[in-house]
């Protein structure tokens, strides 16, 4: 029996972009997704802009929706929870990613099965990427692989493609910019099929400037993957605060330890109380470890029947 070969006009598909003061790129941005993907819906949802970025959206003929609670991981909590589409295409507004890639990430999901692709963004422009931007970047997808285990080559991309079952799967938590690294960390731990593009990424046009941070944003990723550990792996993130505990015990132990051994007599009693502490400090942090791992195995476990409770697309 031959299986039919779907494309992505089988599917229902809905590109979703979350927007802050973008009225410069957002009229542009609309027309090339629409003519990318001409059967998807398009929706704008934008975050309280003070310039025409809703006005100009609706006038290129997009769902315009407004999200009062202000940060990108809102409005994304917002776009996964109000839009029904089989297919999800997530894009930032600020016309850098390329529209003319979205047709072969839907291909690739579609024919990989994957729950979720990641443009992962190359570019020749040295002004494509703010100073700092591309070490933050290097440097925090390092953490994510060191962390768990794997990782993709862009865990900060604006630019994804989802399946309905991630979508609907996801408990977005997080209120900003870090709301791509919870993305990836959802997928890495349910260990779905996920899949990376190579996409031409460019610079801003001038008069459009970027909302993120380099220092604040990426502390606020950085401290978002650290939470994310002590959530998913708490065995291993108390278990390192055990190891550092026991080390500074043992450290101070030592000497006292060697002295009794000589002498016969304790020379430092705060500092043995100390050291004693710090170890007991240490097996606390394990016991600690050992009994939210069994909560987050049955955490992991809701999340997969929340993922498996929604159709595959066919």
């Amino acid at each position: 029996m031959t299986l039919p070969v779907h494309s992505e006009a089988d599917y229902r598909i809905a590109v979703l972009i979350p927007c802050y003061n973008e009225a410069v790129t957002i009229g542009e941005v609309v027309t090339d997704f629409r003519r990318a993907l001409p059967d998807a819906t398009i929706y704008v949802f934008d975050n309280n802009s003070v310039d025409d970025t809703a006005a100009i959206a609706h006038s290129v003929g997009a769902d315009v929706r407004t999200v009062r609670q202000q940060g990108k991981g809102n409005v994304v909590r917002r776009m996964f929870a109000d839009v029904e589409a089989d297919l999800y295409v997530m894009v930032d507004g600020d016309g850098t990613y390329d529209a003319d890639s979205a047709a072969a990430m839907v291909r690739k999901l579609i024919g990989e099965h994957a729950d979720m692709v990641v443009g992962c963004r190359h570019t020749e422009e040295r002004s494509a990427y703010r100073a700092g931007h591309r070490f933050g970047n290097r440097l925090l997808t390092g953490c994510v692989a060191m962390l768990f285990g794997r990782s993709f080559t862009d865990i900060l991309s604006g630019y994804r493609v989802f399946s309905r079952r991630f979508v609907k799967s996801f408990p977005a938590l997080a209120a900003g910019f870090e709301i791509e690294t919870e993305l990836t960390v959802h997928a890495l731990e349910l260990r779905m099929p996920i899949g990376e593009f190579d996409t031409p990424y460019r610079s801003r046009p001038a008069g459009s400037t970027s909302k993120l941070s380099t220092y604040r944003d990426g502390w606020r990723i950085l401290m978002t993957i650290l939470k994310l550990m002590k959530s998913e792996r708490p065995l291993s993130f108390f278990g390192a605060v055990c190891a550092l505990l026991l080390l500074l015990s043992v450290a101070l132990a030592a000497p006292i330890v060697q002295t009794w051994l000589t002498t016969g007599l304790v020379p430092r009693f705060p500092t043995a109380i100390l050291a004693t502490g710090l170890a007991l400090l240490g097996f606390l942090s394990l016991a600690c470890g050992l009994i939210l791992d069994t909560v987050t195995r049955g955490r992991q476990e809701l999340k997969r029947l929340a993922y498996l409770a929604c159709a595959a697309p066919h």
